[in-house]
């Protein structure tokens, strides 16, 4: 039962912060620096989140086959590849570090 509740209530603060965006005036959205924090908090959530997953494993940091695959796309990426090329370079390099023991 106590999963139920956690699911209504989610649910319930989902439909709250949509209803809450839809609430906020235009005015409000059109000014500079709300549009520049909305055009960066994207890139930063996402960079955050890449982050915690290359290099967390439970409560622990750890620097491992996805640290180098996190590399290889980086270079990939200043290298200006096309995202499928910066996909596969990192699986490759992340696959071959753990094929080689990392």
């Amino acid at each position: 039962m106590n999963i139920w509740i956690a699911i209504g209530v989610t649910v319930l603060g989902c439909y709250a912060v949509k209803l809450a965006g839809l609430l906020v005036p235009a005015s409000a959205l059109e000014r500079p620096l709300v549009r520049r924090l909305a055009a960066l908090l994207p890139v930063a959530l996402l960079a955050a989140l890449t982050a915690q997953q290359t290099f967390a494993d439970g409560r622990a940091l750890v620097l491992d086959a996805r640290a180098a695959g996190l590399a290889a796309a980086a270079v990939a990426l200043v290298l200006r590849a096309p995202f499928l090329v910066v996909v596969g370079a990192a699986v490759a390099v992340t696959a071959g570090v753990r094929a080689l023991g990392g």
